[in-house]
């Protein structure tokens, strides 16, 4: 339930952006194209990977959507007043959910170079950003996300500087018309014995989650906590006790590097694992750590590129085996768009790569990634990660119509034979003619419909030219030249 008080300052915020000019007085929430109904839809004779453990993979099958959530799903399906949506040469699956993705940076997504990776990129910037810069690159973020089939996604805000950051996050949350978990979190840099301010997350959970969502259910709450790599152990355990209090559910990242500085068995001994405790990483961790994991139920956001590109730790093949071995949940994610693209198709492509057993490794004898296995983890795994399993991630009568169509005609995909593997083989973000949020479509015949794309990359243009001004060095613009 969004209160009265957040609902003007969502309001007021937005109306910060208006510019000058009687006709060009509107605010930015009703520039903004208007939300699309929720509608009545028979999607018809398309491919159907449901993800359902029942249902399985339906080689031609319909789906009907009523009122935001699935209706039905089997072959010749029949219903009065619902639109048809033709499906014959498309997959039809669930959208893909992203379950750590710090979108605050999305639109410093170009700022890393040879010699200038993500973190020196990130300590640069990151105290240059304007709420308003916040805005700009959180939408910039869920209209491709929406672009590429991604219906549900964990921001992970790591960097939440004021109130007015946040509030202006949770203002292209209403705007942006995705399924997420906005997780509040510290500023970035701050020195490691001060804790966390839990003053303006209680703020937030009380004018925007009074009833348990924000924005007609699309929007939970959460915190991410900084753990032991950025803050000290009193300081943490601190923030985590807090958090604990709340009965918040917390984010948090474990090492990609030596030393392995979470202690899985000790969390358990301290009640902090659980399905309301997300861990992400990981690659430092022991069969024992895993174990507990599993036990209780704890589940894990493996970033799969970043696990490769930032992980010194070992072999990242390893740890997602021995992950899997142990039984813990496992889903993907993409870390922030410097690291990787908000791509799911690429995500998963990867990960079915890598996830092969290596001779000499602890990985030996351990069956490989499969198709369908990695699509699972792309969709459902993600949703339970994120408290949502009952809500989204598969096509199963009840749950929210999160549904995305993939053509398989196109020159990079035909011509189709094994459903699963063709996504995972061949499948990109282009593919993707038909994305429906909540029963909403917002892509449609390959064009997004719900946002206005042209103002969206203006405004984070303009954010990013203002930020590598500020920054200067490497980030500076080159000057213009007649």
């Amino acid at each position: 339930m969004l209160t009265r008080r957040a609902f003007a300052k969502l309001s007021s915020a937005a109306a910060l952006g208006c510019v000058g000019g009687a006709s060009e007085m509107v605010t930015r929430a009703s520039a903004q194209t208007a939300s699309p109904p929720r509608g009545s839809y028979l999607i018809k004779n398309g491919a159907v990977i449901t993800v359902d453990p029942v249902l399985g993979t339906l080689p031609r099958a319909d789906v009907l959507v009523r009122e935001g959530r699935i209706d039905a799903i089997g072959p010749e399906l029949a219903a009065t007043g619902a639109e048809a949506v033709d499906a014959t040469d498309m997959i039809v699956m669930p959208g893909f959910v992203d379950t750590h993705y710090h979108m605050w940076s999305a639109l410093g997504r170009n700022f890393v170079a040879d010699d200038f990776g993500y973190f020196p990129a990130k300590n640069a910037t990151s105290t240059l950003y304007q709420p308003e810069d916040f805005y700009n690159s959180v939408m910039l973020g869920l209209v491709e996300l929406a672009n590429a089939g991604i219906t549900t996604v964990h921001n992970w805000s790591h960097n939440t500087r004021t109130a007015a950051h946040a509030d202006a996050e949770l203002r292209a949350h209403r705007e942006g018309m995705l399924r997420a978990r906005y997780a509040y979190g510290h500023i970035d840099q701050m020195l490691r014995n001060q804790p966390l301010d839990f003053t303006d997350i209680d703020r937030v959970r009380r004018e925007y989650f009074a009833s348990g969502t924000a924005f007609d259910g699309l929007l939970t709450f959460g915190v991410n906590l900084r753990g032991l790599s950025q803050s000290d152990e009193p300081t943490y355990h601190r923030d985590m006790t807090s958090a604990m209090e709340r009965g918040l559910p917390v984010a948090i990242h474990a090492g990609q590097t030596p030393p392995n500085n979470v202690d899985a068995e000790d969390y358990e001994k301290r009640g902090w694992l659980g399905p309301k405790l997300l861990i992400c990483h990981y690659i430092p961790a022991s069969d024992r750590d895993a174990a507990a994991m599993a036990r209780t139920k704890t589940p894990l956001s493996f970033a799969t590129l970043s696990e490769f590109r930032l992980g010194l730790a070992g072999d990242p093949r390893v740890a997602l085996l021995r992950m899997r071995k142990a039984g813990v949940l496992v889903s993907l994610s993409f870390d922030a768009t410097s690291i990787a693209p908000a791509n799911m198709f690429e995500t998963m492509r990867f990960t079915w790569n890598m996830g092969v057993p290596w001779k000499g490794t602890p990985s030996e004898g351990l069956p490989p990634v499969g198709f369908r296995e990695v699509i699972e983890m792309a969709t459902l795994n993600g949703a339970k990660a994120l408290g949502l399993g009952d809500v989204t991630g598969s096509l199963t009568v009840g749950k929210r119509a999160d549904i995305i169509l993939i053509r398989t005609n196109d020159i990079n995909v035909a011509p189709l034979a094994n459903i699963e593997t063709t996504v995972v083989q061949s499948g990109t973000p282009a593919n993707v003619d038909t994305v429906l949020v909540d029963g909403r479509i917002v892509k449609r015949h390959g064009k997004l419909i719900a946002y206005d794309v042209d103002k969206v990359v203006r405004e984070a243009k303009a954010s990013a030219l203002r930020i590598r001004t500020a920054a200067g060095g490497i980030l500076a613009p080159p000057t213009a030249t007649r």
